[in-house]
């Protein structure tokens, strides 16, 4: 059931993240601190247009040949309360590796930055406890 209490709150916010390639790090002296493994989009039901992050991940895995079980975090867009807990169901996710610092319901929805934003927190938090991969899903 979506309401108003279970959609996040739209607030502020602003991020940025420099995406290069290996030529990019060179010249900039740069050493990086996330590696983009695979990217993944996936159409679905605009109708029921909150499960599009399912098939997107089943896509990212399959093209990557990475696993669920391999994931140290995820960070799922939390627009609404039921997006992150429908595609845990689906793929068999650990609730425990899921948003852990909080989805948008707690934290907000900052509209324009939301894919910066959770990328940085993502980064940021395997950094945190020497994690190795993250899946980030929108």
């Amino acid at each position: 059931m979506i309401t108003a209490a279970t959609s996040s709150q739209i607030c502020d916010g602003s991020a940025a993240i420099l995406i290069c390639n290996e030529r990019g790090l060179k010249k900039l002296g740069l050493k990086p601190r996330a590696k983009i493994v695979q990217i993944a989009g996936a159409g679905s039901d605009p109708v029921i247009m909150l499960e599009g992050p399912i098939p997107a991940t089943e896509i990212a895995f399959r093209k990557s040949g990475l696993t669920m079980d391999q994931m140290d975090l995820y960070e799922v867009n939390e627009a609404f309360a039921p997006v992150p807990v429908a595609w845990a169901k689906a793929l068999g996710a650990d609730l425990n590796k899921l948003n852990v610092n909080g989805g948008a319901c707690a934290l907000g929805h900052p509209l324009g930055c939301t894919g910066v934003k959770l990328m940085t927190t993502l980064v940021h938090e395997l950094e945190r406890r020497g994690g190795k991969y993250g899946l980030q899903a929108i």
